[in-house]
Formats: structure tokens, C-alpha cells, sequence
């Protein structure tokens, strides 16, 4: 964890995390206990009959990870949210407001680099909200 975040993670969390998969690319995320917890209540509350909300729930749910960060703020990743994200030497952590994203270094570059290259969004027009965003 990059030193600028420890202070705050320790006095946020104490250091307590969350790690689950992103179930639309290849990466992971990772959310301070509490926000985690909050985010839990709202997928459990889906209902359980629907396809697209049960899937949610098991794959956010079920790959979700306890994680503690330690006093050099390192975190251990077990291996299966490592091999889903196709981690190894070289990571990208990438704030998202209330979490982080965990993204291998070379897929994080190939993926920021096809965005970059997108001239348009297809069918998946900007949100109104966007519009008045200033940036």
C-alpha cells in the first residue's frame, strides 16, 4: 500500500480490508472493512431469484477475502484472487474513491491504453449526471 494511504487506512479500517474479484475485467478490488460491509448488505438484499443478481452475489460474495495490512503496509492476497487477476511481480493499485482496484501492471497498461484510444462509446452513452461535471 502506497505510504500515502496508511495513515488513513489504519485510522479508517485499523488496517482491515476486503479483497474480491471485479466481475467485469480481469481485476481486483479491495474496500476498507467497513465500506465493504455496507456494500455486502446491499448484494445480500438482491433478490436471489433473479439470474444477474444471484451471479453478483456469487461472485462478489463468494471470492470476497479478508485482508489485513500489515505495519510495512503490505497485504497478502490469497491465490485465487492472485490467478484470477493474473498478478504477479509487477501490480498497478488504482484509487476509486471508497476502494482501490488491483490490476496486474500489464494488463492495466494494455487496458488504459485501449480506453485512451476509444473515440467514441457506442451504444453506452455518458450519463446526464457526467454532463455537468467540470473537470
Amino acid at each position: 500500500m502506497p505510504t500515502r494511504y496508511r495513515d488513513s487506512l489504519q485510522e479508517r479500517c485499523d488496517g482491515q480490508m476486503v479483497a474480491t474479484i471485479d466481475t467485469e475485467e480481469k481485476c481486483l478490488l479491495l474496500y476498507p472493512i467497513a465500506d465493504w460491509m455496507e456494500i455486502e448488505r446491499k448484494i445480500e438484499a438482491l433478490p436471489s431469484f433473479n439470474k444477474a443478481a444471484r451471479r453478483v452475489q456469487r461472485l462478489l460474495i463468494g471470492h470476497a477475502t479478508d485482508v489485513e495490512m500489515d505495519s510495512n503496509g503490505r497485504l497478502v492476497v490469497p491465490p485465487v484472487l492472485r490467478t484470477y487477476a493474473e498478478l504477479d511481480k509487477k501490480i498497478m493499485l488504482v484509487g476509486q474513491g471508497k476502494k482501490f482496484e488491483i490490476w496486474s501492471e500489464e494488463l492495466w497498461n494494455s487496458k488504459r491504453d485501449s480506453w485512451l484510444e476509444e473515440d467514441n462509446l457506442g451504444d453506452e452513452a455518458l450519463p446526464d449526471e457526467m454532463m455537468t461535471l467540470s473537470l
